[in-house]
């Protein structure tokens, strides 16, 4: 078999062999990577990427190594879900580096965290003044976590003492890429009939609606192909 045929079958069965890895896995190795998932992640790409182009070793000894790895992940995982002291040992605690509004120097010299990195990741959080933060936390997965002093927390409808609107369920899209997606009709009982309906009370073409969803609260909305913008900000 030539060379760079047999790269391109080792690439396939690479990418095969991690996509069901991650999935036996689960989504928290890429959605919330502590230390742990990061090492198993960095190993894991290391043994697909040598299976993809090293010619020099056979491709059972590198699904061996894959599959062993990803078994150990996965009791790995299955040890932490039952056993408190197993999450701590393998994902850390969170560390308080802001409480009352004052930094905590000697928790963010140990984690090597910076002054600037600290302001970054509280600009993300809405927080322009350290004195605002009652607490702060680096999360395991390397996250700020961030409490406000109740002076400057948002308002709440429970706060004003405000009955809310009720809302029955989730958001439901109807159109999308200008397609119109019939099975999350038929799941909620709505016809095409009905869309087409909703559709003409505006006045607006089915073929110019490029995005349809009905929210949570019955209101309908849509985005069209001409939005009609002289201007627009993002124009490249």
């Amino acid at each position: 078999m030539p060379e760079h045929f047999e790269v391109v079958l080792r690439s396939i069965l690479a990418f095969s062999t991690l996509l069901i890895g991650t999935r036996i896995l689960g989504k928290q190795t890429i959605s919330q990577m502590t230390l742990f998932d990061f090492i198993a992640g960095i190993s894991l790409g290391a043994i697909t990427a040598n299976l993809a182009f090293n010619l020099t070793i056979d491709i059972h000894h590198f699904l061996i190594s894959l599959f062993m790895f990803i078994f150990i992940l996965f009791v790995t995982a299955y040890i932490s879900m039952k056993s408190r002291k197993a999450r701590k040992f393998l994902a850390g605690d969170p560390t308080v580096i802001i409480q009352d509004g004052k930094i905590l120097e000697e928790n963010m010299r140990k984690m090597r965290y910076t002054l600037d990195y600290l302001n970054q990741q509280l600009r993300e959080k809405d927080v322009f003044e350290i004195g605002e933060v009652l607490y702060a936390m680096v999360e395991p997965n390397g996250t700020l976590t961030v409490l406000k002093k109740p002076l400057y927390r948002d308002v709440t409808p429970k706060d004003l003492q405000l009955q809310p609107t009720s809302e029955s369920g989730l958001p439901i899209e109807l159109i999308m890429d200008g397609k119109i997606i019939n099975k999350n009709l038929e799941e909620h009982a709505l016809s095409i009939e009905w869309l087409k309906g909703e559709v003409r009370k505006r006045s607006i073409k089915l073929d110019n609606i490029f995005y349809a969803v009905r929210s949570s609260n019955g209101y309908l909305y849509f985005d069209y192909y001409d939005d009609n913008i002289p201007s627009p900000v993002d124009k490249e």
